[in-house]
């Protein structure tokens, strides 16, 4: 028998475990290190084991939404699975949205939920909540535990599920009695794995090396997908094997480096000129860990319109649910690429990259004000002149999040935390920290605005409390900068409800939630203030006013196609 090591006397050795203390120690034996949460009266038995437990840290949240994430921002920065932690009722329910964003962007994260006991499910009990009925449409699988005994076969199954095929959430709901019961445990479950890599057919390959060296105009495609299977290294072989230009989705940048001379950056709705155009013209498109979003494709009939399509994904729920490829290979990202390396010939597609960098030439991506670090561009730049490509960049979500991928140069894979899919204000604050406590030898810097952060501002506590590493970059325009660009551009200028009448005074209040804070906007030497901040020990609030006419170009205007674009507001 496998002898659990670390709890007390009284429980080491023992013959049986009750529900809450085996939940503990199969949480350690899956490699889990840290947990984000917040206590309440049904999950209690399992605080009180994680008390004797203290292998595992607790970090205490102050809103489960906020633990949600920070769950999310250590599974993204590392690729394990992030594990968060609440009571029933409100305290369930307040963690659905993490976990909707999570199942949008193929996160994995185990959320651990307590419930009212057994015998009172079903009574309209204080604090119950179907939570298993509420989040099954947002979650891989959800639990309802029945007896204690069943854990030693959830937790593993739910750490597998996280992490097998398409990544995602798993919830684990139990009732508190379940928490309480004593069961009798022979041995140890091994640890739950991923399942294997999905390999792809030999013959789908051999298709897919074919229509590469029949095109002459081909384009690689990178989504999330890509990062999640740890399949940028493959694509980069790839792309310089073949000589193939290469765009991202927003999920994907920093899988190739913005920097490298095939990298056309992030494609769609704010994406270079240049990038759309050159999309407009391919006539092959190979698709990898892509789900052919509509901030990507535009109008999707009008999308890469002359291209043959190769799409390959881990899930056969995407191939051809939007866009009908030629070839779809069903199979783990970098399994097929480098499957599909061999039988690449190296190629130099002289005529069509001559033509890429003619596009290039001819219609850039135009970062107004970049060299002034109290513009948005700038700021955004000066912020990544002061560090180096080890640092973590966090966004919420609006403008910032589009200046930011525009213009940050990012280059590695896992440089970039952003809520893609749900698009969810109140993100970038706790994934921040999540990304802080896993990697604490990192500098993470989260892009926010005005409104995203006031959404989960309560987490700067917990940043404080916890030290973490974590630079706040407050772009504030007094407003939901991106509802008041459309209202700008696309309802007449009828601005409502988009702009603050009041803001709060976001220095002072960071200092009092134990933050320090910069404020930018009084410094004589802005870059100077700015690097003294980001190499400040703790969580810091750098707060930069920006003017709220400042708008997120390119943009291609709801429903339409890329190629019409708009490159600046009109006149009038």
């Amino acid at each position: 028998m496998n002898k659990p090591e670390h709890f007390p006397a009284s429980i080491d050795g023992a013959l049986s475990h009750t529900g809450a203390e085996l939940l503990v120690r199969l949480l350690a034996r899956q490699g889990v290190t840290t947990v984000a949460g917040i206590p309440g009266g049904a999950i209690l038995p399992v605080y009180d084991a994680l008390a004797r437990f203290p292998t595992i840290r607790h970090v205490l949240a102050r809103h489960e939404q906020g633990a949600g994430f920070i769950a999310q921002g250590w599974a993204r920065a590392t690729g394990e699975v992030g594990v968060c932690l609440s009571s029933s009722g409100p305290g369930a329910s307040n963690l659905v949205t993490a976990l909707a964003d999570a199942m949008l962007d193929s996160i994995p994260v185990v959320a651990i939920t307590g419930q009212v006991p057994r015998a009172m499910i079903g009574t309209d009990a204080f604090q119950e909540l179907d939570i298993c009925a509420v989040a099954r449409p947002v979650v891989k699988r959800a639990f309802l535990v029945g007896s204690a005994a069943e854990l030693r076969d959830v937790v593993p199954e739910a750490f597998r599920l996280a992490r097998s095929g398409r990544p995602g959430p798993v919830l684990i709901d139990i009732p508190k009695d379940v928490q309480m019961e004593a069961v009798p445990l022979a041995d140890w479950p091994a640890p739950g794995l991923p399942a294997p890599a999905l390999a792809p057919e030999a013959a789908a390959i051999g298709r897919a090396a074919a229509l590469i060296a029949a095109a002459r105009k081909p384009i690689l495609y990178l989504g999330g997908g890509a990062i999640h299977a740890d399949a940028s290294a493959a694509a980069r072989a790839l792309a310089e094997k073949a000589h193939l230009p290469t765009v991202m989705t927003l999920m994907a940048l920093g899988a190739l480096p913005v920097d490298h001379p095939l990298s056309l950056g992030m494609l769609g709705m704010h994406a270079a000129p240049y990038t759309n155009l050159a999309l407009e013209e391919c006539d092959l498109l190979i698709a990898v860990g892509a789900r052919f979003d509509d901030r990507a494709t535009g109008r999707l009939a009008e999308f890469c319109p002359a291209a043959r399509v190769i799409h390959i994904d881990i899930d056969a729920g995407e191939l051809g649910k939007l866009r009908v490829p030629d070839l779809a290979i069903r199979a783990d990202a970098r399994s097929a690429l480098e499957a599909l390396l061999p039988g690449v010939a190296p190629r130099c597609y002289g005529a069509w990259n001559a033509r890429v960098d003619q596009l290039k030439a001819d219609h850039p991506l135009a970062l107004e004000e970049v060299d002034d670090p109290r513009s948005h561009y700038g700021l955004i730049r000066a912020v990544a002149g002061c560090l180096d490509d080890t640092a973590i960049i966090s966004t919420d979500v609006g403008q910032h999040q589009m200046w930011a991928a525009q213009s940050y140069p990012l280059r590695r894979p896992r440089q970039w935390l952003t809520s893609g899919g749900l698009g969810s204000m109140g993100f970038g604050l706790p994934a921040a920290i999540g990304a802080a406590l896993a990697c604490p030898e990192r500098t993470v810097v989260c892009f926010s605005g005005d409104g995203s952060l006031m959404m989960n501002l309560q987490e700067l506590v917990t940043a404080a409390e916890e030290g973490v590493n974590v630079k706040v970059v407050l772009m504030d325009n007094a407003s939901l900068g991106l509802v008041n660009q459309q209202q700008t551009l696309f309802y007449d200028r009828r601005i409502y409800a988009s702009r603050f009448r009041h803001g709060p005074d976001f220095c002072a209040l960071a200092r009092s939630l134990g933050v320090a804070a910069v404020e930018l906007d009084d410094a004589p030497d802005p870059c100077r203030a700015l690097r003294a901040a980001l190499t400040m020990p703790g969580p810091v609030l750098i707060h930069a006013g920006i003017d709220v006419e400042r708008h997120v170009f390119p943009m291609v205007p709801p429903g339409a196609a890329n190629r019409d674009m708009m490159v600046r507001a009109p006149a009038g």
